[in-house]
């Protein structure tokens, strides 16, 4: 299995030469049934818009590339499995993989899967997230009410697409997109749209 943290820290400076955050990488293998391919994600945004756009996808993904080809030819090869990197913005109903996440979406409502139960042994909360303070989330779930639970708990956050998200999310920027896609010579499946989780 390939090493996160090591390609985190290959990935990062990549991304941040580029002036966009890095939001997510994850390793994992298929989403389909039947699909036994790896995909390494790197999932990222720039930082005034929340977002990145098909050259900036594109442009994260050769210099990821160029970075990870440079290793492997000074011996050090941080995959190992045949993979496809899948280079994407974190979308509206986003992952919160971040303290400053759990901040600057206040409010919102979001579903959390954590390691440890909370309320009557349940791993699976669903509600408003009101925010995050000495790690320590706070949560208004639908079911039990008001809950905390340390952030080192969460193992996956994800924002629920509501009216209320979609009226205080940015429009997203699609200039460009029609040429692009129109004129594009990427090779297919180089950069897909974000798989559902």
């Amino acid at each position: 299995m390939a090493d996160i943290a090591r390609i985190t820290e290959v990935v990062e400076p990549e991304v941040k030469a580029l002036g966009f955050d890095l939001v997510r990488v994850r390793y994992f293998k298929g989403s389909e049934i039947g699909d036994e391919e790896f995909t390494l994600q790197i999932m990222a945004e720039r930082p005034e818009t929340g977002q990145l756009v098909i050259e900036d996808c594109a442009a994260l993904s050769r210099r990821v590339s160029d970075r990870f080809d440079a290793l492997e030819e000074a011996g050090e090869n941080l995959i190992v499995d045949a993979y496809r990197l899948e280079v994407s913005s974190p979308g509206i109903d986003r992952p919160l993989t971040r303290p400053k996440d759990y901040v600057a979406w206040a409010g919102q409502e979001a579903r959390f899967t954590l390691f440890n139960p909370v309320e009557g042994n349940r791993k699976s909360l669903q509600g408003d997230l009101v925010g995050l303070e000495d790690d320590v989330v706070t949560l208004d779930d639908r079911k039990s009410g008001r809950v905390t639970f340390p952030l080192a708990d969460v193992q996956y956050a994800k924002l629920v697409l509501t009216d209320r998200l979609l009226a205080s999310t940015r429009p997203l920027d699609t200039s460009g997109a029609d040429e692009e896609i129109l004129g594009s010579d990427s090779e297919p499946g180089e950069i897909p749209e974000e798989q559902e989780d």
